[in-house]
């Protein structure tokens, strides 16, 4: 069963499509053939700034962890061998602290549906009931609807597409580089470094499943969350 075809996803995906559709029309004349790319970037713009809040929240958590990470590898060394004592002493410590081992997901998992709707709106011809008109936009002659590993498992990659769509997951993996080296990655539950590291890297790796719009909105927003989190640690430390 296609759940895209339930009233309220196939409502969803209608107003999303529409949408987009429009702000592309009103930048057209403006931006020309960028007009769709930049419609999903404002549009990304949009939905950082409505989650500023959430960011806040995340960067207190951050600055929680921080000041907790002592007591932190503490309790992971005394209950090394005992993985549900380590877990009920960690979750314990958050309680007495006041503080929220999840605060730090709020941005991603709220994005996650909006992701979800452009990946949707992309890859289906027709939305409730009509022709889908998004699907000619085109990034530099790629159209927006277009997959790296789609295009390579079905031999329709053009020069073109593995550019365009190469230096976006290049430049998303950038990001997540300078993320990673401008911000220290505390270790959490005993999960090692190296791992939450690597994490700082695993958007790069979805934007070579998804279509090229939803790669364009995952490069705004992980360079708005560097841009996010280098001012608020201005702010709070």
């Amino acid at each position: 069963m296609d759940i895209t075809t339930l009233p309220v996803i196939s409502t969803l995906l209608d107003l999303t499509s529409r949408g987009l559709l429009a702000l592309t029309t009103l930048l057209t004349p403006s931006t020309g053939a960028f007009a769709g790319a930049l419609a999903i970037m404002l549009v990304t713009v949009v939905v950082r700034a409505a989650l500023i809040p959430a960011g806040i929240a995340q960067a207190k958590a951050d600055q929680a962890r921080m000041r907790l990470a002592p007591r932190l590898r503490e309790i992971q060394t005394r209950h090394r061998g005992d993985r549900e004592r380590l877990q009920r002493e960690t979750m314990q410590l958050y309680r007495s602290e006041n503080v929220s081992p999840f605060a730090s997901c709020l941005p991603i998992l709220i994005q996650a549906p909006i992701v979800g709707l452009l990946y949707s709106v992309f890859i289906h011809a027709s939305i409730a009931g009509h022709a889908n008109e998004l699907l000619s936009q085109t990034l530099l002659g790629v159209p927006l609807g277009t997959s790296l590993l789609h295009a390579v498992s079905t031999g329709t990659a053009d020069l073109a597409t593995w550019l365009v769509i190469g230096c976006l997951v290049l430049a998303i993996a950038a990001v997540g580089e300078i993320t990673r080296r401008a911000f220290r990655v505390e270790p959490v539950d005993g999960m090692p470094v190296g791992v939450l590291g690597a994490l700082q890297f695993a958007t790069a790796v979805v934007a070579v499943f998804v279509p090229l719009a939803a790669g364009v909105y995952l490069l705004t927003t992980v360079t708005w969350t560097l841009g996010q989190r280098v001012v608020l640690r201005r702010v709070y430390g």
